[in-house]
């Protein structure tokens, strides 16, 4: 069974790495070519593109997922803070998704852009974050009060 740990170095990881994709121009099909509308326009054009042609970015938003990666990084070193990693994700993803759905908000607020396959995917990001910070039970050593044997 995966481990909290494994998932914040996993979604750290795949969070930094899409957020540096969002920085190479070769990745970002136009803005006017991804046919999405949205109510509020997107006001930092910087970086603006759909990444590999199906999610809306801008570089506020790459931004985003590369400090997402730093957390996951840097939080995956014990149980304690992956699990307090996985909670933030799930709630922060599960906003955005909500949000992502109300026209007026779903550029928050014109900075950036989280509509169209945005939303399915925090979705989903928000349902594994959940279930790995809400449901996963600790390693047995933690409920035991017991450190592991050394390897």
């Amino acid at each position: 069974m995966p481990s909290v740990r494994n998932f914040a170095i996993v979604m750290g990881a795949a969070f930094l790495l899409i957020g540096v994709a969002g920085f190479v121009p070769a990745l970002l099909m136009p803005p006017a070519a991804g046919g999405h509308t949205h109510a509020v326009p997107v006001r930092v054009n910087t970086f603006e593109g759909y990444l590999f042609g199906l999610f809306h970015v801008n570089i506020l938003h790459s931004l985003v997922h590369v400090l997402f990666g730093v957390m996951g990084l840097v939080m995956a070193r014990t149980f304690a803070s992956a699990r307090a990693y996985a909670r933030i994700v799930a709630v922060s993803y599960a906003l955005l998704a909500v949000m992502g759905l109300i026209p007026a908000l779903n550029t928050v607020f014109g900075l950036i852009p989280i509509h169209g396959h945005d939303v399915w995917l925090h979705v989903a990001i928000a349902a594994a974050a959940a279930y790995f910070g809400f449901v996963a039970a600790a390693p047995r050593h933690i409920h035991e009060g017991t450190t592991p044997h050394p390897i």
